[in-house]
Order: structure tokens, then C-alpha cells, then sequence
């Protein structure tokens, strides 16, 4: 098989939507009919579509009765799946084991029922759009568990480390640039957490490696909705071009950084924007922690 062909095959947008249907939907597999209707288009488009894929190798086409199915060709649904971005509904989170483990972690803070709602909804925000992203059961413990720690946070009388709250729109590049800067700068002296008004399914190549650079970690960071406890957590929220999307609660601090949005940019177009960040942060972190 010719990768590069297969590779451009798949870089057709409407291509890549199909594969991220058919890899997130039930079993696995799908008709050109649910296709057409998720898609809004006419079926003989995406059966159009879907000869080309086969041509290359990328789906299998089984029949069953007078209805044909598609899946993605075994032997190629990890390169598949990682070049449009989505998880085979195959493996999805054991939300019960998510829940019971939280339970554990939480127990004396919350219930188990609160602990096991939280990891629900938390699953169902991360899985919104046209495919989850990918690690999607580690990710929902991890998103399920920052809540319930912000919400256990802005139930209690405030302690004395300030929290800090970034917030951009897709929480793929300005919140993640400042909260790691700000977080390798404070240590544990400061609550750091970031959030987007519409998240992108991953964080941005160029942004991890303009932090690489300077000797910041990205560590497990990935882009997270806006939720109500983060912002009530909070005592400095920093919005970044989406200040309207922000709840506001008495009590908290609320800046608005204009910046420019890396989304899109090469390198050399992320470093000054890392570097604006950078200073912003420090002259912020003056502010909270002073004499620090």
C-alpha cells in the first residue's frame, strides 16, 4: 500500500469527518445513510467518499443483508486514529472503575453519587464535538477529579495559596503557555488551572515545544472546558479574547490579557507571544506572592 496516497486520502476534510464517525460510533462501524445525515450531505457523496477509501485500503465494507456496513480496516485503525484525532468507541472509559476510584480518593469530601455525576458529566463534555479526543478515560479522571478538588476549594473558607484561573477560547495555546510558566515559576506556591470556551481536542505542537524551549514542562496538560467550580475556585481569573464566557462571582480578581492567538502560527510567530506571556506572569506573580 502507498502511504503517501493512503496519507492524502485521508487529508481530504470530509474524509477525515467519515473515518472520525465510523471509528466513534457504535461497534465501530456505520452506513453511508448515518453517514450522510451526521455529515449533511447526500448519500451518493459519501458514497463517493467511501470508494476512495476503500480503493486505499482504509475501510472494510461488509454486508449484511441488503445493508452494508463500514469499518475502519483492522490493521490500520491506531495510524487512523491518531491522524484524525479520534478513540475507537472499542475502548471506552470504564466509568464505573473512573468513579470508584475517585470515590476512594474523595471519600470524607464527597459522596460516592456526587463523585460518580461528576465523572459523567465530565465525560460528556470532553466528548463533545465530531470525535472525542484521544486518552479519552484518562483524561475524564483527570478533568473529573481537577473539578472536584475546585469545587471542594470554593465550598471552603479560602486558604492562603491563591488559585489562579487562565482562560482562552480553544485552551489549546494563551492559557496553556501561562499556566505553564506560572506554574514552574510559583511551584506549589500558587493553584494553577486553565480552561477554553470552545476547547480543541488537543494541545498545539508549537505551544509545547516554545515552553521546551525555556525549560518549561507541559506535563499531562490538555485542553478542558470552562466549568462554574473552576471559576468559583478561583482568585485571579485571567481571560485571554473570551472575557464574556467568564461567570462573574463576587470576591474574584478578573483580568483580561489582549494577546495575539498563536492558533495557526509557526514557531517564530509562538516565541513573542510566550515571551509577552512571560512577563505578564511574572509581574502577576509579584503581585500575589509578594516579597516571595
Amino acid at each position: 500500500m502507498d502511504e503517501g496516497s493512503a496519507l492524502a486520502t485521508i487529508a481530504d476534510p470530509t474524509r477525515a469527518r467519515i473515518l472520525r464517525l465510523i471509528l466513534t460510533a457504535p461497534d465501530s462501524r456505520a452506513r453511508v445513510g448515518e453517514l450522510a445525515e451526521a455529515l449533511g450531505l447526500r448519500q451518493p457523496t459519501v458514497s463517493h467518499h467511501m470508494k476512495a477509501l476503500l480503493a486505499e485500503g482504509l475501510v472494510t465494507r461488509a454486508q449484511d443483508g441488503r445493508r452494508a456496513w463500514f469499518a475502519v480496516a483492522p490493521d490500520r485503525v491506531e495510524t487512523v486514529a491518531s491522524l484524525v484525532g479520534a478513540q475507537p468507541s472499542a475502548t471506552s472509559p470504564d466509568i464505573g472503575r473512573i468513579a470508584a476510584d475517585l470515590a476512594l480518593r474523595f471519600r470524607g469530601t464527597f459522596n460516592a453519587e456526587t463523585v460518580d455525576a461528576y465523572v459523567r458529566e465530565s465525560l460528556e463534555l470532553l466528548s463533545r464535538g465530531d470525535a472525542p479526543p484521544r486518552q479519552l478515560a484518562s483524561r475524564t479522571a483527570a478533568f473529573a477529579a481537577a473539578r472536584l478538588e475546585a469545587l471542594a476549594r470554593a465550598e471552603t473558607p479560602r486558604p492562603e495559596k491563591p488559585e489562579v484561573l487562565f482562560v482562552c477560547v480553544q485552551n489549546a495555546g494563551r492559557s496553556q503557555l501561562a499556566a505553564a510558566i506560572l506554574r514552574h515559576l510559583a511551584g506549589d506556591r500558587v493553584g494553577v488551572r486553565t480552561a477554553g470556551s470552545l476547547p480543541a481536542p488537543d494541545m498545539r505542537s508549537t505551544i509545547a515545544t516554545a515552553l521546551d524551549e525555556i525549560g518549561v514542562p507541559v506535563g499531562g496538560e490538555f485542553p478542558k472546558p470552562l466549568t462554574d467550580e473552576a471559576v468559583r475556585a478561583a482568585d485571579v481569573v485571567i481571560t485571554m479574547g473570551c472575557g464574556d464566557a467568564c461567570p462573574i462571582y463576587p470576591g474574584r480578581r478578573y483580568l483580561d490579557w489582549e494577546l495575539d492567538d498563536p492558533d495557526g502560527l509557526p514557531l517564530d510567530g509562538v516565541r513573542p507571544i510566550r515571551d509577552d506571556i512571560e512577563r505578564r506572569v511574572r509581574s502577576l506573580l509579584d503581585e500575589i506572592l509578594p516579597g516571595a
